[in-house]
């Protein structure tokens, strides 16, 4: 499927979690400078492709005309900002019928060149892109496993600290409980030895 400057405009990338890395809106402005230069790129292909028909079709191109010196009168054709200078046709059809195939000729290989330019800009600047949002996507991958490795990590030690609390919990109710269980029988001894001691023996 071919990639067009909307694709790259409507490129959404998946947030991830511990996100750290590129400035996104960094990566947002270089995303639309890339698509200013291929929009740019695309109406100029365009352009080179209505004119090429309009020569080939025998319509005229608007151009601008410089003045033929007076040596050698000259007509001047623009094709995509260069300028050529070809003799004026003095003959009939046969000269005429050259000059437009010479013109026809020069504009496919500019338009060819052109269009091979713009392909190898907008291949190179998707790259350099997609090479970015990799590195951003590993980056962030990354800081993920080690935020992860790190949680991991806390939850062992707290882990192991409620380990220690429980077992600190159950000692102190062990000892809480012995020592109850020691005062009870205390007080059981006790009252059991006043019970049985004699009335004369307490003074009454």
């Amino acid at each position: 499927m071919a990639l067009t400057p909307d694709d790259v405009v409507t490129k959404q990338f998946q947030h991830v979690r511990f996100k750290e890395g590129f400035d996104p809106d960094e990566v947002d402005d270089f995303l639309d400078e890339i698509v200013v230069e291929w929009r740019k790129t695309i109406a100029e292909n365009d352009e080179l492709k209505a004119k090429l028909a309009a020569l080939e079709s025998g319509e005229a191109v608007p151009a601008p005309v410089e003045k033929p010196s007076a040596s050698e009168p000259a007509e001047t054709v623009v094709v995509e900002e260069a300028i050529i200078e070809t003799p004026a046709p003095t003959v009939a059809a046969g000269g005429g019928t050259a000059a437009t195939a010479g013109i026809i000729e020069l504009a496919q290989r500019l338009h060819d060149e052109h269009v091979a330019e713009g392909k190898a800009q907008r291949d190179q600047l998707i790259s350099d892109a997609q090479s970015q949002a990799a590195s951003i996507v590993a980056e962030a991958e990354a800081k993920g496993r080690e935020e992860l490795s790190r949680l991991e990590k806390e939850r062992g030690v707290l882990e192991s600290r409620i380990t220690e609390l429980r077992q600190f919990e159950r000692d102190y109710r062990s000892q809480l409980r012995a020592l109850i269980e020691g005062k009870l029988r205390d007080l059981e001894t006790t009252s059991t030895s006043t019970g049985n001691t004699p009335v004369s023996a307490i003074g009454l």
